[in-house]
């Protein structure tokens, strides 16, 4: 089957064949890339925050590349895609690379030897003039996969990163990011939190923050709902800012949800206005600042809390030229939503 028979149909979310996955990881891969060299181009973030975005960013496309190997050639299982806003893989697949690779040595004992794979695939191809069996490109796949993915470097639920010392920032002179991957949304976020300390040092207060975090602050939720958590739990953390970044969803011939961008690009590749690798990603940002405090308690146990300035969330698309002039003529209304116009990135050719 060609790549331009691919379909997708809405009420499924499984890629069938070796020809959608080659096409749906480039798609992902290609504009997560361009999402992240967008973001410096245009100061979306500043350069200490991209430092930290791009750490993560390698990890989820680590991730994205140790699926790719690993479903390649599987036949048996096949990989599922978010039905919900997303575009992303399922996280229930982030949970079975964790499970696969804690037992990897188990599953690489169950496959032949390198060296016989490599003589059975000559004498097919040089004795025979035949193609290598399927079966055995799985289990090279599976070979690849087991071998050369390191648990270590694989995107998880929730990903911690270390407190920053930061310069210039007298009011908050500590920047700390984490990173999760949302299972209602099914598609990854990023946050960071501007802050200072009370009566304690980084060293004496570092594994406090970390396990606060993750237990309040691991899943997308109201930017005003996580800062009280994380204020009332940290009596001696005074967080000045706190930034949330939603990374998505992907919209693309593979998304199944029904926003408005996802619809414009399906009913261009439709009409043949568009190619079948075109697609767009959007990006939100919400920020949350002090703007004074509060008491709260019994007055013996008071506790001093944040006041939280709630701003406006940024959004923004970024998508190749076509697709914009698309945009534009199609859902005009949707354009005059986002904080800047469309941010054009590179044109993907399959």
């Amino acid at each position: 089957m060609s790549i331009n028979q691919i379909v997708t149909p809405l009420d499924s979310a499984v890629l069938d064949t070796k020809d959608q996955y080659q096409v749906y990881f480039k798609i992902v891969t290609h504009a997560f890339g361009e999402l992240f060299k967008n973001i410096a181009a245009q100061a979306i973030c500043n350069p200490l925050e991209i430092s930290f975005l791009e750490q993560y960013c390698e990890l989820i496309t680590y991730s994205l590349e140790a699926f790719r190997v690993k479903y390649l050639y599987n036949e048996d299982d096949k990989m599922k895609i978010d039905v919900t806003e997303s575009g992303y893989p399922n996280f229930l697949e982030f949970r079975y690379l964790a499970n696969d690779l804690e037992l990897k040595q188990e599953h690489i004992r169950k496959l032949p030897k390198v060296e016989i794979l490599k003589d059975e695939f000559l004498e097919s191809i040089l004795k025979y003039k035949t193609e290598v069996p399927k079966r055995k490109l799985e289990q090279a796949a599976s070979i690849v996969y087991y071998s050369s993915v390191d648990e270590r470097y694989i995107f998880k639920r929730f990903v911690q990163g270390k407190i920053q010392k930061i310069e210039n920032y007298p009011q908050a002179p500590y920047l700390i990011s984490w990173s999760f991957y949302d299972i209602s949304r099914n598609r990854p976020f990023v946050c960071f939190m501007y802050f200072d300390l009370y009566k304690t040092s980084v060293e004496e207060y570092t594994e406090s923050i970390y396990d606060v975090l993750e237990k309040v602050a691991d899943r997308d939720m109201s930017l005003d709902m996580m800062a009280y958590a994380i204020d009332k739990k940290l009596p001696k953390l005074l967080p000045k800012k706190i930034r949330k970044i939603d990374l998505g969803p992907i919209h693309s011939v593979f998304a199944k949800d029904e926003l408005e961008v996802t619809h414009c690009i399906l009913k261009g590749i439709v009409n043949k206005v568009l190619d079948l690798s075109a697609h767009a990603i959007s990006l939100t940002i919400e920020d949350l600042e002090t703007k004074g405090n509060f008491k709260e308690g019994s007055f013996f146990s008071k506790q001093e809390l944040q006041i939280w300035d709630i701003q406006k969330p940024k959004k923004y698309v970024f998508c190749p030229h076509r697709v914009i002039q698309l945009l534009y003529d199609r859902i005009p209304e949707y354009v005059t939503t986002l904080t800047q116009d469309p941010i054009e990135i590179a044109a993907l050719k399959l």
